[in-house]
């Protein structure tokens, strides 16, 4: 089973080099790799020049956009100028953060489950973060979901779901398509990947409002925005975000933003969406 690695990075210094040593340590190595230094004013580029030059199949790509750290559409933009450098002689495409660190079998093990099951579209392991000299599970979403800080795909399901959208919620849209397009999702617990920056810490304020413009183009409409604005805010334990996202919503609303699903993916999206909260309230 081939993979291809796709590693968007900004100021990654600190981090990527113990995320490249733990990939190039793998059980099961991948195919390529390539980072894509995104306008970083630090050491990344001779960290990962470093690795390029020892690994054939690692690659460094110098990309240059805004220095301004915003989630879903800068990301999204430099995992596809990554996309256009790879062949498509790969099963497995993955986008992964340049903070984390991977246990060895990590790709073996992903191999494994998709062998094993012809209509796995998604899978991953899960993140921790280091609290109190510990590493604990970064619980701000369900555990069925994969965070986009580490998602493999199955080359078809990629391009099935119409690969990945530059928009805040890309990491959510994306396993609503495969889900509406029959794939299944898996999330493997025995793999505890460190995440060594935790979610959001680098965003600036003005990604405040695009997680509720997400809801608004995933077409959730106003009651699932709602309830899923609390949930969210109340993971974060600050109401305040619940204000911002919910006034995301509304912005995006007024304005008339595209969306990123059709009228039919978001009837299925919003069904689907509607069976989870049910099921957690009969529980």
């Amino acid at each position: 089973m081939h993979f291809h690695i796709i590693i968007p990075a900004h100021n990654e210094e600190d981090y990527i080099g113990k995320t490249l040593e733990s990939l190039v340590a793998q059980t099961v190595l991948p195919k390529k790799l390539v980072v894509i230094n995104d306008n970083s004013s630090d050491g990344t580029q001779n960290v990962v020049e470093e690795y390029a030059s020892k690994f054939p199949w690692i690659s460094l790509v110098n990309s240059k956009s805004s220095d301004t750290h915003l989630p879903g559409s800068k990301i999204i933009h430099a995992f596809n100028k990554g996309l256009e450098l790879l062949d498509a002689d790969y099963n497995i495409i993955c986008k992964f953060d340049a903070d984390l660190i991977f246990p060895k079998n990590y790709l073996e093990t992903l191999a494994k489950h998709f062998n094993s099951n012809k209509k796995l579209g998604m899978a991953s392991g899960f993140c921790y973060i280091e609290k109190n000299g510990q590493w604990v599970l970064e619980n701000l979403t369900n555990k069925d979901h994969i965070r986009g800080a580490l998602k493999a795909y199955r080359k078809d399901c990629f391009n099935q779901i119409g690969q990945l959208k530059p928009s805040m919620g890309w990491d959510t849209v994306d396993e609503l398509l495969a889900k509406y397009h029959g794939w299944d999702i898996l999330t493997e617990e025995t793999l505890h990947v460190k995440h060594l920056k935790p979610t959001g810490q680098s965003y600036n304020k003005a990604s405040k409002y695009l997680q509720g413009e997400a809801m608004f183009k995933m077409r959730y409409g106003f009651w699932i925005t709602l309830i899923s604005a609390l949930k969210l805010a109340y993971k974060k334990g600050n109401f305040q975000l619940f204000r911002d996202y919910m006034s995301g919503y509304f912005r995006a609303k007024s304005n008339k933003k595209e969306y990123l699903v059709s009228k039919d993916e978001g009837k299925f999206i919003r069904n689907l969406r509607w069976k989870g909260i049910m099921k957690k309230l009969q529980k």
